[in-house]
């Protein structure tokens, strides 16, 4: 049976552990009680927050006016195969990392090098997350779920899902509720090709090659604990959201002006990364970026720091607010913009804040 409350603090929900009370809450431990929890708010005309892991939201000091929906659902299953591949439906509530670290184990590859990323099932497909080379995009063929509009439960083909570099057909709009998620994994003690080069370079391999799913997932987490994103209670550098801010992809002309910029403050021969995208574009590195403008790891606004592990997690040590996040995360985009004239733009989502 779902669990109703009221005005209770959504900073316990969430990974930066930052926010307010939201006005009603609801826990929705099935698929039924889940549309059921949404369909009931919007016939009342309330605004709705649909809460999973938490680990991907800046959510306002003021808290959230309206109910928000957690989604506990779980389960697993295996639905069909098709040729080396196995479909796995996912319930949107099962949390992510301990999903991958099954299909390592049962010797399912495609989501190896995303392991230790925290939050549930139901929030992958919204970011299309993507780590180390790997996007779920790659795997996902189908997402059921519940259109606001349509008051129907539908499912959704990778093509509808309309998959982009940390984006999709379900962020930036609140239509659709992801109740579940089916990927395509091949059966494989190997993994997916090291498509990385740091990860290589952890690994002692080239950029191509295989290695056994725990080799993989082993040196992902080590390099994810490395920069603070593997969640720990003892170590306040993972109390963020992660990646504040995308890697941005650029256009000729920006790119030319970031080249003129990074000439000019850093050198003539000084080079900053850059990876070849679709349409001609060039998409280069936000924590480079961040770093050669000065902001340096443990850099501090207020009470809210840079990590001090990693250049692109905006932190919460203790004693912060969400208003004073925001304040570091503005600096750090305005401090980027005027040294390379690069708009950074935030990768979690704002709940009743903006940038």
């Amino acid at each position: 049976m779902a669990v109703f409350a009221e005005d209770v603090n959504l900073a316990g929900y969430t990974t930066l552990r930052l926010g307010g009370p939201a006005r009603r809450f609801v826990e929705a431990t099935t698929e039924a009680e889940l549309v059921a929890a949404i369909r009931k708010a919007d016939d009342e005309g309330e605004p709705v927050l649909v809460l999973g892991g938490g680990s991907n939201l800046v959510v306002a000091d003021g808290g959230f006016p309206g109910t928000v929906v957690r989604v506990g659902t779980r389960g697993t299953e295996r639905t069909a195969a098709d040729g080396g591949r196995i479909h796995v439906r996912v319930q949107a509530g099962e949390d992510w990392d301990p999903f991958v670290a099954r299909c390592v184990s049962d010797g399912l590859a495609g989501v190896e090098c995303l392991s230790g990323i925290p939050g549930r099932v139901g929030a992958t497909p919204i970011q299309n997350v993507g780590a180390y080379g790997q996007d779920v995009s790659e795997t996902i063929v189908e997402v059921r779920a519940y259109d606001r509009e349509a008051g129907a439960v539908v499912a959704l083909d990778r093509d509808a899902c309309r998959f982009t570099y940390r984006h999709s057909a379900f962020k930036g709009n609140d239509r659709y509720v992801v109740l579940d998620v089916t990927y395509a994994l091949h059966e494989s003690e190997e993994s997916q090709p090291i498509a990385y080069a740091e990860l290589a370079r952890r690994l002692g391999v080239e950029p191509g090659d295989r290695v056994t799913l725990k080799e993989a997932r082993d040196a992902v987490l080590e390099l994810r604990r490395g920069k603070g994103m593997v969640l720990d209670a003892a170590d306040p550098d993972t109390r963020s959201a992660g990646s504040f801010f995308t890697n941005p992809i650029l256009d000729a002309a920006q790119l030319a002006e970031l080249e003129r910029r990074v000439a000019e403050r850093l050198g003539p021969d000084a080079a900053f990364p850059r990876y070849p995208e679709a349409g001609g574009r060039v998409k280069t590195s936000a924590a480079w970026l961040i770093d050669r403008a000065g902001f340096t790891k443990g850099h501090a606004c207020g009470p809210a720091r840079i990590s001090t592990k990693h250049t692109l997690a905006l932190t919460n040590p203790g004693g912060c607010t969400t208003a004073d996040l925001l304040a570091l995360a503005r600096e750090v985009r305005a401090g980027v913009h005027a040294a390379f004239g690069v708009t950074l733009v935030n990768e979690p989502v704002m709940i009743g804040v903006a940038l």
